[in-house]
């Protein structure tokens, strides 16, 4: 369709001395054609004609082309008929292994943040989201020719460090602690603080702020405990993300960045970019913003700003990115805003190696909407005292409702677990990103409806059929006409283009769009037609199509995470 496109631009330019940048879509069903032009109505009062007058000029100028042809449709439309046969021999002059494909990042890095759980509280559903949408980002950029560097940014410090030290200094603890626990522990805590708050008290939360400045200041006791918390939460992360099937290069967390952060504040206000106010606290005052990014407290403890500087310096340093995307939900949009403003002041104020990098990057924050659930028939947050909470339940319940669905079947374990984490995974990315899921138990487990089951299933159908004809020997297939394949033809053809959209505007809800209608047209395709009965040269046709469904079909899926299952 590029070489089409192409054509009509360089008619266009011919008869009219314009230069118009031509558009094809795919027709409403039930309208003659595959692709619809509306250059004749965009001209209409550039050259002072009639849309109709246009599109009959154009398409009387253009070329006969085998298996092309066009016909002007009411209102100046020009309509496109590419036969299948024209089509398949376009994809096959387009196959590779690695079809989809592209190199428009080439040469570049981007660093991708997440899915960045904090250490000493279990794994959370509120991180689902992050650790999806960033798995597949990382993908999505790899697939189009980017070098991707993942860091998992650990929240291993802050508030809550001193409210779990403060916590445990009460407990009368005699066996080893787990992640659970720890959580129950933080909850108590908090309690407590609110209501020494509401005393008018404070020596529970100056403890608190006691350990935070023991451990920014390496006190050996308050370094230990918290390398115990984190051992405790790490083995705990590590085992979840195992089973949501995410993985990251690096984890370095606030911790690691806190000398260094405090340094570059010291840098920064003795260069006069940022500013010290009179109780002692440091804070970078930014264009269009009425509320400055505090950057140290007054007590000199540092903040996110502090070790997110840090953490920037760092990724300047040693990996020079040309993007950075920080996959964190939508409640820290100003913050982000903020952090990113702060760089470009840096950079336009400083001008050594570490700020002209800042000046280089392009900053994505790529955020989300909420997680809901049905309860009662309502749609509600997703909270501990109305459901899931933590994402082992999340995960357990997904892994019980595919054995319900599969119980009397051939399926295995693991295969199970795959339907299930397939039916998670695909409601994350059901919409845009910005909006908030809603996980209704019987719909994301739907054969029939958008979800991941119903992929997956159509997925393992069309491999089925490659495995059952597995010692076919394929004929020439010479005049096949394609015709009942052109859909599934047309839609593979879209594949590349669909990635390429997904990478650049970070939105994989397109890919999870794509491979259900693929989805939809080989179930469609599956009833109708019969491949392993057919005669050999038909047989052929039509395995050479389902061999390309099953490859597009099986990388559309893993770009978003999802595995296809050996059975369902």
């Amino acid at each position: 369709m590029e070489e089409i496109r192409r054509q009509l631009e360089a008619v266009v330019r011919d008869l009219f001395g314009v230069d118009a940048d031509v558009v094809l879509t795919s027709v409403p069903e039930g309208v003659e054609g595959d692709w619809a032009c509306n250059v004749a109505m965009r001209l209409a009062g550039q050259v002072k004609k009639s849309p109709r007058e246009i599109a009959d000029e154009i398409v009387g100028a253009l070329r006969e082309e085998s298996g092309v042809s066009f016909v002007v449709a009411g209102g100046g439309f020009i309509n496109i008929t590419v036969s299948g046969e024209r089509m398949f021999g376009e994809l096959s002059r387009e196959w590779s292994e690695g079809y989809g494909e592209s190199d428009g990042g080439a040469g570049k890095l981007a660093v991708v943040e997440f899915p960045s759980p904090n250490v000493a509280k279990p794994y959370s559903v509120g991180h689902l989201r992050p650790g999806n949408q960033g798995w597949a980002v990382k993908k999505l950029l790899e697939m189009t020719g980017w070098r991707v560097v993942t860091d998992s940014h650990l929240g291993d410090t802050g508030t809550p460090f001193g409210v779990w030290v403060a916590g445990f200094g009460r407990m009368e603890q005699e066996r080893p602690l787990t992640v659970y626990e720890l959580g129950e522990m933080y909850i108590e805590m908090k309690k407590l603080l609110r209501e020494e708050a509401e005393r008018g008290e404070r020596e529970l939360a100056d403890q608190v702020q006691g350990w935070l400045l023991k451990l920014e200041n390496g006190d050996e006791e308050a370094v230990r405990l918290s390398e115990m918390f984190n051992g405790i939460s790490l083995k705990h992360i590590h085992e979840v993300m195992g089973r949501l099937r995410i993985s990251t290069d690096y984890e370095l967390g606030e911790r690691f960045f806190f000398e260094q952060g405090k340094e570059l504040v010291a840098k920064y206000l003795e260069k006069g970019v940022f500013r010290k106010n009179k109780d002692g606290s440091v804070i970078c005052e930014l264009d269009g913003f009425e509320v400055p990014i505090l950057m140290l407290k007054s007590n000199g403890a540092a903040l996110y700003a502090t070790t997110d500087l840090a953490t920037l310096a760092y990724r300047v340093t040693e990996w020079a990115p040309d993007k950075i995307v920080h996959c964190v939900g939508q409640e820290q949009k100003f913050y982000f805003e903020q952090l990113f403003a702060m760089a470009g002041k840096i950079a336009r104020e400083d001008d050594d190696e570490v700020a002209r990098g800042m000046g280089k990057i392009e900053f994505v924050h790529l955020w989300f909407g909420m997680i809901d659930q049905m309860t009662d028939g309502k749609r509600e947050k997703m909270s501990s005292r109305k459901g899931v909470v933590l994402m082992e339940e999340l995960l357990d319940r997904a892994e019980e409702t595919a054995r319900e669905l599969t119980a009397g079947r051939e399926v295995s374990d693991e295969d199970v677990k795959r339907i299930a984490l397939g039916a998670i995974k695909f409601t994350d990315f059901a919409a845009d990103k910005k909006t908030g899921i809603l996980f209704d138990w019987e719909k994301i487990f739907a054969l029939s409806g958008y979800s991941g089951p119903f992929c997956q299933y159509a997925a393992v159908r069309v491999n089925r059929i490659i495995a059952l004809n597995a010692d076919f020997e394929l004929v020439d297939y010479g005049g096949y006409d394609f015709e009942d394949e052109k859909s599934l033809i047309k839609l593979l053809l879209e594949y590349p283009a669909v990635v390429k959209m997904a990478a650049e505007r970070l939105e994989a809800h397109r890919v999870a769009n794509y491979v259900f209608r693929l989805a939809q047209e080989f179930n469609r395709y599956y009833e109708a037609v019969p491949v392993g009965k057919a005669e050999p040269r038909e047989k052929s046709a039509r395995l050479l199509v389902m061999r390309k469904v099953a490859q597009v079909m099986g990388s559309g899926l893993d770009l978003l995470g999802i595995e296809v299952p050996e059975r369902m």
